[in-house]
């Protein structure tokens, strides 16, 4: 699952948050905190809200939007983070059979890339 910010007709932006949820239905919640670190808690999808003026927050399953995408069913081999001593947790590297997937926080959003 991930969380995108709409507004008017444009594309989405984001993916603001992600869900990685396993086969007992325990979902580990990834996005970046008001101080720029990268949070990682348990914590069920939130529902998408309106805001108004300002766009909505749609969030929905993930298909082909994001690094995770090539990864669904995949068990987690390793993780692994990295940290800054001003900051805290500021990358997390998840290794699956199938590749890797590094979540990090840059200027304070969610970036997702794969290896």
């Amino acid at each position: 699952m991930a969380s995108w910010h709409l507004y008017g007709t444009g594309a989405p932006s984001g993916p603001l948050d992600v869900w990685l949820i396993d086969s007992e239905a325990v979902a580990t919640h990834i996005t970046t905190g008001s101080d720029w670190c990268l949070i990682v808690e348990t914590s069920a999808p939130f529902t998408g809200y309106d805001m108004a003026g300002s766009g909505r927050i749609e969030v929905a399953s993930i298909s082909g939007e994001t690094p995770f995408a090539d990864h669904l069913g995949k068990t987690v081999l390793a993780v692994s983070e990295v940290g800054a001593p001003d900051s805290g947790r500021i990358a997390l590297e998840i290794t699956f059979n199938s590749g890797r997937v590094r979540c990090e926080t840059w200027s304070g959003d969610l970036r997702l890339s794969s290896k």
